[in-house]
């Protein structure tokens, strides 16, 4: 029986370690062909090797799949252009790009230095854009000469993007922000053929088993389903990242050990219209008559929840 992806060429992005090796090794699993990209760098950003991205090559390719190593920035236009290239000058080809690169810089909001926001709005958001951007320009290319590929993009936010987390200002936007540019190019690429998703994942990875130890834990007893494994989360985005997904785009979904979950976001609540321009007074009033009759905020992460 051929895989999900027979055929496919695939590009994920951090590739080296977590939620990103999880990925390219069950893309890989299922017949792709993978690009992997990782600069190799620590929590922080610091530093960089390109051994994390070799050694998940090689592990395709001792599993009889294929697999190329890509270690540029994906948050310049070099970077992200030559990773494009990079996947059509070794396979011919590119369908499916998963933007899942990041690290942390987390501080209380009046703590947060201007580099540190800078940083983490640079590597996931600026990190998701320029991929996109060139990935879609290959995707118009391929469309425009009558070449469709059934084209997928997966990326990566966050339930700090969505709900926020106390401590994590400059993630917690930018991974609202992902949110946002998905919904974005989900509209702006379905005439190419182009889906593009969002998944909020809570995985055990560098980034989540250090603030949330107790609930990344692996399970003690031998057997037991773990899950917090990031492999629990792969499934779901080599189907988003699969021709099988046709039809679903502009969509968010959470995945965690066993759980999908789609996620339906704003939506509008108890209204109210004067039909004329409010005082501040009335509009305060109406506010709270509003407020009470509105569903309570989600909780914010950081105290009761580990999504990463």
């Amino acid at each position: 029986m051929s895989g999900l992806c027979e055929g496919r060429v695939v590009i994920v992005t951090g590739a080296g370690r977590g939620l990103g090796r999880a990925h390219a090794l069950a893309f890989a699993e299922q017949g792709a062909r993978v690009v992997v990209n990782d600069l190799g760098v620590g929590l922080d950003g610091a530093g960089g090797s390109g051994g994390p991205a070799q050694s998940v090559v090689d592990e395709i390719r001792a599993a009889g799949g294929a697999a190329v190593a890509h270690g540029g920035d994906i948050a310049t236009t070099e970077g992200a252009a030559s990773l494009v290239t990079t996947a059509v000058e070794t396979f011919g080809a590119l369908h499916t790009l998963v933007n899942n690169a990041g690290f942390l810089r987390d501080r209380m909001l009046v703590n947060l230095e201007e580099d540190d926001w800078d940083a983490v709005m640079r590597v996931h958001l600026k990190g998701h854009f320029l991929p996109l951007k060139h990935a879609a320009a290959y995707w118009r290319a391929e469309a425009k000469a009558g070449r469709e590929a059934a084209a997928r993009v997966v990326n990566t936010s966050s339930g700090a993007g969505l709900l926020g987390s106390v401590g994590q200002g400059n993630y917690s936007a930018a991974k609202a922000g992902i949110v946002g540019l998905t919904l974005v190019a989900a509209a702006e690429m379905g005439r190419y053929g182009v889906q593009v998703n969002a998944i909020a994942p809570a995985a055990r990875t560098r980034m989540t088993e250090r603030t949330f130890a107790d609930t990344m834990a692996a399970p003690g007893a031998a057997g037991a389903f773990d899950a917090m494994a990031p492999e629990n989360v792969s499934p779901l985005v080599v189907w988003l990242g699969s021709a099988a997904s046709a039809g679903v785009t502009g969509r968010v979904f959470e995945a965690e050990a066993g759980r999908i979950t789609v996620m339906e976001g704003w939506r509008p609540g108890p209204t109210s219209d004067k039909g004329a321009r409010w005082t501040p007074r009335e509009a305060g009033d109406t506010a709270l008559k509003l407020l009470a009759e509105a569903e309570p905020p989600g909780a914010v992460y950081g105290s009761q929840h580990s999504r990463g």
